[in-house]
């Protein structure tokens, strides 16, 4: 990943944008009387959470003695020990993400991927940043604090295009190099040849909370196209003869929306989080959207 020169959409205005935002957040999760989100693990916290048989070995100042005088049996109290919350922001740069005049669907992820990973750093959660195609793209390490949000600027500059997108093979890598587990939030326009299923599957059984954010632009729901054409497909340079015409045109719309309804069946079933938007809704009304539903908020 090369490095260049940071983006001009990350300027002064898109800053003050996204203290604007982190302001909103708070009121919102107030609004909603949010419980702060954390993780846990059995440790040495204040929290209780069970008990299990003493062991040779073990502290006997964490012994439940009021259990022992009820059964005379020694059971050892365990606890609840609060982590940091991980958030890994998982962004679709396969070329259909790039195509097209600004914003394209990339100008759009990496507004949506900084704004939202301003929120978590400055709720001082661990932020992580991991393009991806048919692979991973290179990984921004995961960081905390209000000002680590330059360190997201400079990285997200720097991605370069990747090639063809393949869910399943990005996310198993993605797993296997991950053990902490936390949100993922892929942001993709998800079109990949093979279906988005597996690659899905593999962030849920390996523990991962998704929120899915699906990125379309409707000029390509209404091509200017008319005639014979040659197409290319722009991922995998594949050729195809074909003739458009306005019934073609009105069934490329629907096998669209029926493919965008089953990710979002998909989601729902599973109580993920899903949110569709295309580039021409302004990013952070998306935001404010995805605060709504209780997304990313303390």
């Amino acid at each position: 990943m090369a490095s260049r020169k940071r983006d001009e959409q990350f300027d002064e205005r898109f800053l003050r944008k996204l203290d604007y935002l982190y302001i909103m957040s708070k009121k919102i999760a107030a609004g909603a009387a949010k419980a702060k989100r954390k993780t846990h693990i059995v440790g040495s916290g204040l929290e209780f959470a069970d008990h299990r048989n003493y062991s040779p070995g073990d502290d006997m100042r964490n012994i439940d003695w009021k259990v022992f005088g009820r059964t005379n049996k020694l059971f050892l109290k365990l606890f609840e020990e609060e982590e940091d919350l991980y958030i890994y922001f998982l962004l679709d740069t396969s070329l259909s993400m790039t195509l097209g005049k600004a914003p394209t669907k990339w100008d759009y992820a990496k507004s949506c991927a900084a704004a939202l990973g301003y929120i978590g750093l400055s709720n001082l959660d661990r932020v992580s940043i991991i393009p991806f195609s048919s692979k991973l793209d290179g990984r921004m390490p995961p960081t905390r604090g209000k000002a680590q949000i330059f360190k997201i600027f400079d990285f997200l500059s720097a991605v370069e295009p990747g090639q063809q997108t393949s869910l399943k093979d990005a996310f198993k890598t993605f797993v296997a190099q991950n053990k902490r587990r936390g949100i993922a939030c892929v942001i993709s326009d998800f079109y990949d040849p093979t279906g988005f299923e597996e690659g899905m599957n593999y962030l849920r059984y390996y523990k991962f909370e998704p929120i899915v954010i699906h990125l379309f632009d409707e000029r390509e729901l209404n091509p200017k196209l008319n005639g014979e054409l040659q197409l290319v497909d722009c991922e995998t340079g594949e050729l195809r003869e074909i003739t458009i015409t306005e019934g073609m045109l009105k069934r490329y719309r629907e096998v669209w929306t029926e493919y965008c309804e089953e990710l979002e069946e998909y989601c729902s079933k599973r109580n993920m989080l899903y949110f569709r938007a295309p580039v021409q809704l302004p990013f952070d009304d998306l935001v404010l959207r995805i605060f709504r539903a209780g997304g990313f908020l303390a």
